[in-house]
């Protein structure tokens, strides 16, 4: 009978390299794979982000608004709101009493230099005294910080025009248009220049003063 003999065939150089070649390509192929998930995840962490800021900041700002001339006429207050609105392009200050014995002054402005929108707070008491609180930084890299007015003309109640702050003159302001403009931290190199900036639009009613007389 006939012996078998096997012969065992080994793997050649030219074989190992083309295996090392297509684990390469794969390999690479799932790196550049995992690089772009996790920018196009830094760029959506950041959008949300900024969004979320925008919308918290405008939330802080129109609760201020809406309490502008409050003058409370209970026989015990001892505040009386004088200057409850300053207007301006780019920033804005109101008035309004805060208990009987204590009136805030808060004023939003963008700082130009830092792009930093700030809220300061001054508070004055009945006494005369006042304390002026420190500049606090409400959101970064802000791009615009605008407000219009919404005025009443003829006296009547109502809305008739909206106009820069230098167009109020003698008119009742009755409301305020807040245009907020907000980008991603751009030192984050994955998000850089990838996101374009947020904006948010809010009109308030300053039902205070549209109830003075």
């Amino acid at each position: 009978m006939d012996q078998l003999i096997f012969r065992r065939k080994g793997t050649t150089l030219i074989e190992l390299l083309i295996v090392l070649v297509i684990s390469g390509l794969m390999i690479g192929g799932t790196y550049r794979l995992f690089v772009a998930q996790s920018k196009a995840y830094n760029v959506q962490d950041q959008v949300v982000e900024v969004q979320q800021g925008i919308r918290s900041v405008m939330e802080i700002l129109l609760r201020d608004l809406r309490m502008t001339g409050f003058d409370d006429d209970s026989p015990n207050s001892k505040i009386t709101i004088s200057t409850p609105l300053i207007a301006g392009d780019h920033s804005i200050t109101v008035s309004y009493e805060y208990d009987n014995t204590t009136q805030y002054i808060i004023t939003y402005s963008r700082d130009a230099s830092t792009s930093k929108l700030t809220r300061q707070l001054t508070t004055t008491k009945d006494d005369g005294s006042t304390i002026v609180s420190p500049s606090e930084t409400l959101l970064e890299n802000v791009d615009a910080l605008d407000f219009t007015y919404g005025v009443d003309t003829n006296d009547d109640g109502a809305l008739d025009n909206w106009v820069p702050a230098g167009g109020i003159g003698t008119a009742k302001v009755v409301a305020v248009r807040v245009n907020l403009i907000a980008r991603p931290d751009q030192t984050n190199q994955d998000v850089k220049n990838l996101i374009s900036p947020r904006t948010l639009n809010s009109i308030v009613t300053l039902r205070n003063l549209c109830l003075a007389k």
